[in-house]
């Protein structure tokens, strides 16, 4: 572990954001009634094999492809790039890297051109493209608008064991961060990267991987995510909510997690903020922040942090999970033994009779 990712010598393709996820399902009609009859993304096609699903104010042709398989896992965390010629860019620059890489003039999926997949350093599938099939952007279109609407694709997040080691390899990359988790000792428990202005396209959390943690959809405001939270619980399926409603601290984002019939989770995310400029400060969170992973100091499950989706190499097979060998971010926070706080200089607890520094008394992670 803790080996540097050296930055090639040619440059790194102009990635303009996070685009679509390509995952494999297990049961594509149980599937497909989470994605679309729950969620109401739009179907830009289907057949036996393959559901493609796109937001509501997308125009490329999707922003999530389900894939029927024997295993549910990732195929492709994929990125849309401003040129043609970043394509070969990418090529070029994971080749010097070492990485193993496949180009598609046709692309691997529907609706995509000239491709390139890659299995990175860090073992993620990437996909960086350009061309690409347009389709109807709904965003006018409020006849099909739902209470619960997703209207965009936001970001990945990504569990690897060294976060410090993918954060230099992703900003090589060109991305840029705007939040961390860290702890006095110097340990880095998580990172928010950026392309497009906003908080993150993708998220890296430390734990045992390479895995996914989650893929997010963004909705226009917080009540269309309490709507779909009522529309589970109308269904009787209020077990797959994993996580939330809530606010985070990091992004300031109104979040939901839920999770699919395979597992993979899925965030409902809103009203982050915007990142641009390039002197765009970065927010440093203590590790020991009770407010960091939700600003109302709400528990964290367990499984959050545990659990994760597999991510599979070039061939389809599962890529092997390493285990993180940093400190576990739940286990330097769990209880209400003073590792975790709201006020950091409230010694005493003398707020409402609290614990010291503010913590919650509780069963919290």
């Amino acid at each position: 572990m803790s080996t540097i990712i050296p930055k090639p010598s040619v440059p790194a393709p102009d990635i303009l954001r996070c685009a679509y996820m390509e995952i494999v399902v297990t049961d594509l009609a149980a599937s497909r009634a989470f994605y679309v009859d729950l969620l109401g993304l739009h179907v830009s096609y289907e057949d036996d094999q393959q559901i493609y699903l796109r937001s509501f104010e997308e125009f490329i042709h999707h922003n999530l492809v389900l894939t029927l398989g024997p295993i549910a896992a990732v195929k492709a965390f994929s990125y849309r790039v401003r040129h043609p010629e970043d394509v070969d860019l990418a090529e070029a620059y994971y080749k010097e890297l070492g990485c193993r890489t496949e180009r598609r003039k046709d692309g691997f999926v529907r609706g995509i051109g000239d491709s390139l997949r890659v299995e990175d350093p860090l073992g993620f599938p990437y996909e960086f493209f350009h061309e690409v099939q347009h389709v109807e952007r709904l965003h006018m279109r409020y006849d099909l608008y739902s209470a619960g609407e997703l209207v965009r694709l936001d970001h990945f997040n990504q569990v690897t064991p060294d976060v410090p080691r993918g954060r230099k390899y992703l900003e090589d990359l060109g991305f840029r961060v705007t939040e961390d988790i860290k702890d006095e000792e110097g340990t880095t428990y998580a990172a928010w990267m950026h392309r497009k202005g906003t908080v993150h396209d993708t998220a890296l959390t430390g734990g045992n991987g390479p895995r996914m943690h989650h893929v997010a959809f963004s909705t226009h405001e917080k009540h269309n995510i309490i709507q779909i939270c009522d529309k589970m619980g109308a269904l009787r399926m209020s077990d797959r909510i994993e996580r939330g409603p809530g606010r985070h601290g990091v992004s300031n984002a109104f979040y939901l997690y839920i999770l699919d019939p395979d597992g993979h989770r899925v965030e409902i995310y809103t009203q982050d903020y915007y990142t641009g400029d390039p002197d765009n400060p970065v927010i440093t969170w203590d590790v020991h922040d009770n407010q960091r992973r939700d600003w109302w100091g709400n528990p964290v499950v367990p499984s959050w942090y545990t659990e994760a989706s597999l991510v599979l190499d070039l061939d389809g097979n599962p890529q092997p999970v390493i285990e993180r060998t940093d400190s576990s971010e739940m286990a330097v926070t769990i209880g209400a033994d003073g590792f975790s706080f709201t006020r950091e200089g409230d010694e005493d607890g003398s707020y409402h009779g609290q614990a010291a520094k503010g913590f919650k008394l509780g069963n919290q992670v």
